[in-house]
C-alpha cells in the first residue's frame, strides 16, 4: 500500500490535481467577483416598486413612501439605546433602507425604518417617480399641470397622459438647446478665442498692421452678431421650456411645483408591466453609457469617462508600442551583451515594480511643467499666462502611462526575439540579406505575437491606473471632450474624465454615499468590460499574426 502511494506521488498526478483545483478555485473567485459586481451594478437600473408604509402613532411622519433598496438585521440593544421600544426577549429587529427621494422637501434621499414602527404596507398604483436634473428623484402623486402660470382644467386621471406629452416636448427643446450651446455657440467661442490669440501673437511680434487688425475686428464683429442671434434663440427656447410646471403632492400632503424643464424622466413603477420594465431598463442602460453625469456624478451616464479612457489607452499604445519594440530590438539584436546591457535589463525589470504614483510625479514635473511649459513659451506665447500644454492634459497622461508600461512591452518583445531560432537568422544572412533586412523581413514579423502580448499587458495595466492620472490630466467633470468639430479636432491639451477616477470619486468623494454605491459597481463592471474588449481585440490580432507566422514562437 505504501509503495503504491509513493508510486502515485512520484507519477506527478497529485500536482496535476492540485494545479487543476487552484485554477478552478481562481476561476470561481473571478466569476464570483464579476457576478457580485454585476448584480449590484446592473440591478440598480431595474425599476423597483414604490412602497407606502403607514407608521404607528408617535412617529415623526404618518406615512413614508419610497423604494426598498436594502435590508438588514439590527441589534435590539442598539435600538433600545436610541430610544426605540423593542419587545423584551427580541435580540434582532429587521430594518429597511428606503430611497425616499424628495431631497428638496426632506433634506435627505435615504432613510432607515425598522419593522416595529410599520403598521401597514401598500403599493398605490397612482404613485409617480420623477427623475430630476437636481435634488434627486421625486416620489409622490401628480395632481395637475400649469401652463404659462394657468392651471389646466383636466381630470386627475388625465394628468399622467398630459405629462407624458409635455415631457416629450421638453426633450425636443432640450436637444435643440444642447445643440446650440455645445455645437454652435461653442464653435463661435472657439473661433473668437483663436482670433484673440492671433491678434495677441501679432502684437508680440510687432506685426499687427492696420489691415490685419481691421480684418480680425471685422471677423470678430461677424462672429459676435452670430452669437447674439443664437443667444436670442437660446433665450426663446429656455422660455418655452419653462412654460410647463407639474403640480404634485408628497405622501405627507405637501404641495410642490416641479418645473418640467428640470425633469428627465417620469414613470409609474407600480403600474408597469414586465415588458415596460424591460424597456425602461434598457433605456437606463443606454443612458448610462451614452450621456453625461449629473447630480455630483450620482445620476446620469458616464460617456465622457468611457471616451476619455478609450482615447487615452489608444494614444498611449501609439507611444508605448514603437518605443518598447525599438528598445527591445536594440537590447537583443544590437547591444553588446555585457555588464552594461545586463544593468539596463535589471533597471527595466525594476521599473515595472515602481509605484505608479511615482510616475505621476515624474509626469507632472517633466512633461507638464518642463516640457509643456517650454512648448507654451515657444509656440503659445500669445496665450500666456494661461497655459496651453503647460497644464495637465490628455497628451501628458498618455505619455506618463506609456513610460509606466514600456517595461512590460520591452520584456515581452525581448522574450519573443529570443525564441526565434538562430538558424533562421543565419539562413537569411547566408542567402545574401543584410542584418537590417533579416531583422525587418524575417525576425520582426515572427516576433509580432510577442509584441502584441506586451501591448495587451500594457493596455490592461494602463486602463486601470488612477493615481498618476490624478496629477497629469484627469478631472471629475470635463467641460468638453478631447475630440470635437473644431480644428484641429483632436485636442490633446484638454483635460478628460476616466472610468477609474470616476469610480474613486463616486465611491469616496460623493456627498450622497447610498446613491453613489450602485454606480460604483456599475462603473467598475463597465471598466472591466472595456478592458476585456480592448484585450480581446489585441488577442484576435495576435492570433492572426501567429497563424501567419507559425514558424516563430508558439
Amino acid at each position: 500500500m505504501n509503495s503504491r502511494f509513493q508510486h502515485w506521488l512520484g507519477s506527478g498526478d497529485p500536482w496535476i490535481w492540485i494545479n487543476a483545483g487552484a485554477v478552478s478555485f481562481s476561476l470561481i473567485m473571478v466569476f464570483g467577483l464579476l457576478g457580485l459586481i454585476g448584480a449590484h451594478g446592473l440591478g440598480h437600473f431595474w425599476p423597483s416598486e414604490v412602497v407606502q408604509f403607514k407608521l404607528v402613532e408617535g412617529q415623526d411622519e404618518a406615512f413614508i413612501l419610497g423604494e426598498v433598496v436594502d435590508q438588514e438585521l439590527a441589534s435590539a440593544a442598539r435600538l433600545r439605546s436610541l430610544g426605540t421600544k423593542v419587545p423584551q426577549g427580541q435580540e434582532f429587529v429587521q430594518r429597511l433602507l428606503l430611497k425616499i427621494g424628495n431631497r428638496d422637501v426632506f433634506g435627505l434621499d435615504f432613510k432607515w425604518i425598522n419593522e416595529l414602527v410599520i403598521e401597514q404596507t401598500a403599493r398605490p398604483e397612482s404613485v409617480i417617480v420623477l427623475e430630476r436634473e437636481e435634488w434627486g428623484n421625486f416620489y409622490g402623486f401628480a395632481t395637475g399641470i400649469i401652463e404659462a402660470e394657468k392651471q389646466l382644467s383636466i381630470a386627475p386621471e388625465q394628468v399622467w397622459t398630459e405629462l407624458s406629452v409635455r415631457l416629450e416636448r421638453r426633450h425636443e427643446l432640450q436637444s435643440q438647446i444642447k445643440k446650440i450651446e455645445k455645437s454652435e455657440i461653442g464653435g463661435i467661442n472657439f473661433q473668437l478665442e483663436r482670433l484673440r490669440l492671433r491678434k495677441r501673437s501679432l502684437e508680440l511680434k510687432n506685426a499687427l498692421t492696420a489691415n490685419a487688425g481691421a480684418e480680425i475686428e471685422a471677423r470678430e464683429q461677424q462672429l459676435q452678431a452670430e452669437y447674439e442671434t443664437l443667444n436670442a434663440e437660446l433665450s426663446r427656447l429656455y422660455q418655452e421650456q419653462a412654460r410647463d410646471v407639474l403640480l404634485a403632492k408628497t405622501v405627507g400632503g405637501d404641495e410642490v411645483r416641479l418645473p418640467l424643464a428640470q425633469l428627465v424622466r417620469a414613470y409609474r413603477p407600480n403600474q408597469m408591466s414586465v415588458g415596460e420594465k424591460i424597456a425602461y431598463y434598457l433605456a437606463k442602460l443606454i443612458e448610462f453609457v451614452s450621456t453625461e453625469p449629473r447630480e455630483a456624478n450620482t445620476e446620469g451616464g458616464v460617456f465622457p469617462a468611457i471616451f476619455g479612457t478609450v482615447m487615452m489607452v489608444l494614444i498611449m499604445s501609439l507611444f508605448v508600442a514603437p518605443f518598447g519594440v525599438v528598445a527591445a530590438i536594440y537590447l537583443r539584436e544590437y547591444a553588446r551583451q555585457g555588464p552594461v546591457t545586463r544593468t539596463i535589463r535589471i533597471a527595466v525589470n525594476n521599473l515595472a515594480g515602481v509605484p505608479s504614483v511615482v510616475y505621476g510625479v515624474f509626469g507632472l514635473g517633466f512633461f507638464v511643467y518642463f516640457l509643456g511649459g517650454s512648448i507654451d513659451r515657444l509656440f503659445y506665447a500669445a496665450a500666456l499666462p494661461a497655459p496651453t500644454f503647460g497644464t495637465p492634459g490628455m497628451l501628458w497622461s498618455s505619455l506618463t502611462l506609456a513610460i509606466l508600461t514600456v517595461p512590460v512591452v520591452i520584456v515581452a518583445t525581448e522574450e519573443g526575439l529570443a525564441r526565434i531560432p538562430r538558424a533562421i537568422r543565419d539562413g537569411s544572412l547566408a542567402l545574401g540579406a543584410t542584418k537590417a533586412e533579416t531583422l525587418w523581413r524575417i525576425v520582426l514579423p515572427m516576433a509580432t505575437p510577442a509584441m502584441m502580448t506586451g501591448l495587451i499587458l500594457a493596455v490592461a495595466r494602463a486602463a486601470g491606473e488612477v493615481a498618476p492620472l490624478m496629477m497629469v490630466g484627469v478631472v471629475k467633470l470635463a467641460p468638453s471632450l478631447p475630440l470635437d468639430g473644431n480644428a484641429p479636432f483632436l485636442h490633446l491639451d484638454r483635460k478628460f474624465m476616466h472610468l477609474g477616477f470616476h469610480i474613486y470619486d463616486v465611491g469616496f468623494q460623493s456627498p450622497n454615499v447610498e446613491a453613489a454605491r450602485p454606480l460604483v459597481y456599475a462603473t467598475a463592471l463597465l471598466l472591466i468590460v472595456i478592458i476585456v474588449a480592448l484585450n480581446l481585440a489585441a488577442i484576435m490580432i495576435r492570433n492572426r499574426l501567429r497563424e501567419k507566422y507559425s514558424g516563430g514562437e508558439g
